[in-house]
Protein backbone atom coordinates (compact mmCIF):
# COMPACT_ATOMS: atom_id res chain seq x y z
CA UNK A 1 0.00 0.00 0.00
CA UNK A 2 2.72 2.47 0.99
CA UNK A 3 4.70 1.79 -2.19
CA UNK A 4 1.58 2.57 -4.22
CA UNK A 5 1.09 5.90 -2.49
CA UNK A 6 4.81 6.62 -2.85
CA UNK A 7 4.52 6.03 -6.58
CA UNK A 8 1.50 8.31 -6.87
CA UNK A 9 3.35 11.12 -5.12
CA UNK A 10 6.58 10.50 -7.01
CA UNK A 11 4.77 10.39 -10.36
CA UNK A 12 2.80 13.54 -9.52
CA UNK A 13 6.00 15.36 -8.56
CA UNK A 14 7.68 14.18 -11.77
CA UNK A 15 4.63 15.18 -13.83
CA UNK A 16 4.55 18.66 -12.30
CA UNK A 17 8.27 19.19 -12.87
CA UNK A 18 8.04 17.86 -16.41
CA UNK A 19 5.06 20.08 -17.23
CA UNK A 20 6.87 23.14 -15.87
CA UNK A 21 9.90 22.34 -17.99
CA UNK A 22 7.90 21.74 -21.18
CA UNK A 23 5.76 24.85 -20.79
CA UNK A 24 8.79 27.04 -20.09
CA UNK A 25 10.66 25.52 -23.05
CA UNK A 26 7.66 26.02 -25.36
CA UNK A 27 7.35 29.64 -24.27
CA UNK A 28 11.06 30.29 -24.90
CA UNK A 29 10.79 28.73 -28.36
CA UNK A 30 7.66 30.78 -29.09
CA UNK A 31 9.40 34.00 -28.07
CA UNK A 32 12.76 33.39 -29.75
CA UNK A 33 11.71 31.55 -32.90
CA UNK A 34 8.30 33.06 -33.62
CA UNK A 35 8.44 36.40 -31.82
CA UNK A 36 5.28 35.36 -30.02
CA UNK A 37 4.34 34.49 -26.47
CA UNK A 38 2.27 31.92 -24.61
CA UNK A 39 0.42 34.41 -22.47
CA UNK A 40 -0.62 31.85 -19.87
CA UNK A 41 2.76 30.06 -19.56
CA UNK A 42 4.24 32.07 -16.70
CA UNK A 43 1.11 31.87 -14.56
CA UNK A 44 0.75 28.12 -15.12
CA UNK A 45 4.41 27.58 -14.26
CA UNK A 46 4.06 29.55 -11.01
CA UNK A 47 1.02 27.51 -9.98
CA UNK A 48 2.69 24.23 -10.93
CA UNK A 49 5.71 25.21 -8.87
CA UNK A 50 3.47 25.87 -5.86
CA UNK A 51 1.91 22.44 -6.26
CA UNK A 52 5.36 20.88 -6.64
CA UNK A 53 6.71 22.51 -3.49
CA UNK A 54 3.70 21.78 -1.31
CA UNK A 55 3.46 18.13 -2.33
CA UNK A 56 7.25 17.81 -2.19
CA UNK A 57 7.37 19.04 1.42
CA UNK A 58 5.07 16.28 2.62
CA UNK A 59 6.89 13.71 0.50
CA UNK A 60 10.17 14.86 2.03
CA UNK A 61 8.74 14.34 5.52
CA UNK A 62 7.42 10.93 4.53
CA UNK A 63 10.84 9.84 3.26
CA UNK A 64 12.86 11.70 5.96
CA UNK A 65 14.62 13.71 3.27
CA UNK A 66 14.72 17.05 5.06
CA UNK A 67 18.14 18.01 6.28
CA UNK A 68 18.67 18.91 9.89
CA UNK A 69 21.57 19.39 12.23
CA UNK A 70 21.75 16.74 14.90
CA UNK A 71 25.09 17.61 16.46
CA UNK A 72 23.44 18.81 19.68
CA UNK A 73 21.00 15.93 20.02
CA UNK A 74 23.77 13.47 19.20
CA UNK A 75 25.50 14.45 22.45
CA UNK A 76 22.39 14.00 24.61
CA UNK A 77 21.47 10.98 26.65
CA UNK A 78 18.89 8.63 25.08
CA UNK A 79 16.18 9.84 27.47
CA UNK A 80 16.83 13.51 26.71
CA UNK A 81 17.01 12.73 22.99
CA UNK A 82 13.62 10.99 23.20
CA UNK A 83 12.14 14.00 25.00
CA UNK A 84 13.54 16.33 22.32
CA UNK A 85 12.08 14.07 19.62
CA UNK A 86 8.64 14.26 21.25
CA UNK A 87 8.86 18.06 21.49
CA UNK A 88 10.01 18.35 17.87
CA UNK A 89 7.27 16.02 16.68
CA UNK A 90 4.62 17.95 18.61
CA UNK A 91 5.94 21.28 17.29
CA UNK A 92 5.89 19.99 13.71
CA UNK A 93 2.39 18.59 14.15
CA UNK A 94 1.14 21.85 15.69
CA UNK A 95 2.72 23.85 12.86
CA UNK A 96 1.17 21.64 10.18
CA UNK A 97 -2.26 21.86 11.86
CA UNK A 98 -2.03 25.66 11.99
CA UNK A 99 -0.93 25.69 8.37
CA UNK A 100 -3.86 23.44 7.43
CA UNK A 101 -6.34 25.68 9.25
CA UNK A 102 -4.91 28.83 7.69
CA UNK A 103 -4.73 27.39 4.19
CA UNK A 104 -8.31 26.10 4.42
CA UNK A 105 -9.53 29.49 5.66
CA UNK A 106 -7.74 31.17 2.76
CA UNK A 107 -8.91 28.70 0.08
CA UNK A 108 -12.54 28.06 1.10
CA UNK A 109 -13.90 31.53 0.17
CA UNK A 110 -12.59 31.00 -3.37
CA UNK A 111 -15.01 28.06 -3.70
CA UNK A 112 -17.94 29.85 -2.09
CA UNK A 113 -18.14 33.67 -1.97
CA UNK A 114 -15.32 34.32 -4.46
CA UNK A 115 -15.94 31.46 -6.91
CA UNK A 116 -16.31 34.05 -9.66
CA UNK A 117 -12.64 35.10 -9.37
CA UNK A 118 -10.55 33.78 -12.21
CA UNK A 119 -6.83 33.53 -12.89
CA UNK A 120 -5.28 36.26 -14.99
CA UNK A 121 -4.31 34.37 -18.15
CA UNK A 122 -5.04 30.63 -17.98
CA UNK A 123 -7.95 29.76 -20.29
CA UNK A 124 -10.68 27.52 -18.95
CA UNK A 125 -10.76 24.08 -20.59
CA UNK A 126 -14.23 23.26 -21.88
CA UNK A 127 -14.16 19.96 -19.99
CA UNK A 128 -14.20 21.87 -16.71
CA UNK A 129 -17.08 24.21 -17.57
CA UNK A 130 -19.47 22.03 -15.59
CA UNK A 131 -18.01 23.73 -12.50
CA UNK A 132 -19.58 27.02 -13.56
CA UNK A 133 -23.08 25.57 -13.15
CA UNK A 134 -22.43 24.72 -9.50
CA UNK A 135 -20.13 27.53 -8.43
CA UNK A 136 -20.60 30.52 -10.71
CA UNK A 137 -24.38 30.78 -11.01
CA UNK A 138 -24.28 29.14 -14.42
CA UNK A 139 -22.09 31.81 -15.97
CA UNK A 140 -19.27 30.17 -17.90
CA UNK A 141 -15.70 30.84 -16.88
CA UNK A 142 -13.37 32.45 -19.41
CA UNK A 143 -10.29 31.67 -17.30
CA UNK A 144 -9.67 28.96 -14.72
CA UNK A 145 -11.25 29.86 -11.40
CA UNK A 146 -8.69 30.59 -8.71
CA UNK A 147 -9.90 27.88 -6.36
CA UNK A 148 -8.39 25.23 -8.66
CA UNK A 149 -4.73 26.29 -8.49
CA UNK A 150 -5.16 27.55 -4.91
CA UNK A 151 -6.23 24.06 -3.84
CA UNK A 152 -2.51 23.28 -3.57
CA UNK A 153 -2.53 25.07 -0.21
CA UNK A 154 -5.01 22.91 1.71
CA UNK A 155 -3.95 19.74 -0.11
CA UNK A 156 -0.26 20.24 0.66
CA UNK A 157 -1.04 21.18 4.27
CA UNK A 158 -3.28 18.15 4.68
CA UNK A 159 -0.60 15.83 3.29
CA UNK A 160 1.97 17.40 5.61
CA UNK A 161 -0.31 16.95 8.62
CA UNK A 162 -0.95 13.32 7.64
CA UNK A 163 2.80 12.68 7.40
CA UNK A 164 3.40 14.07 10.88
CA UNK A 165 0.47 12.04 12.21
CA UNK A 166 2.05 8.94 10.66
CA UNK A 167 5.35 9.75 12.37
CA UNK A 168 3.55 10.27 15.69
CA UNK A 169 1.74 6.96 15.28
CA UNK A 170 5.03 5.19 14.58
CA UNK A 171 6.41 6.73 17.76
CA UNK A 172 3.36 5.59 19.79
CA UNK A 173 3.79 2.05 18.41
CA UNK A 174 7.39 2.05 19.63
CA UNK A 175 9.09 2.44 16.25
CA UNK A 176 11.75 5.14 16.14
CA UNK A 177 10.43 7.85 13.80
CA UNK A 178 13.03 9.73 11.81
CA UNK A 179 12.28 13.43 11.33
CA UNK A 180 15.41 14.42 9.44
CA UNK A 181 18.08 12.88 7.31
CA UNK A 182 21.18 12.53 9.46
CA UNK A 183 23.54 15.02 7.87
CA UNK A 184 24.70 16.75 11.01
CA UNK A 185 28.20 17.95 11.63
CA UNK A 186 30.91 15.55 12.67
CA UNK A 187 32.40 16.13 16.11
Amino acid sequence: MQKGTDRIEENLIALLLGAMTLITFANVVARKAFNSNLLWALEVTVFLFAWLVLIGISYGVKKSLHIGIDSLTGRMSPGTRKCMLIMALLACLAFSLLLLKGSWDYWYPFVTKRAFLETEDIPMPSGLQFLSHFLNDGEEYEKIPRFIPYFALPLGSLLLTLRYCQLAWRFVKGEPPVLIAHHGSES
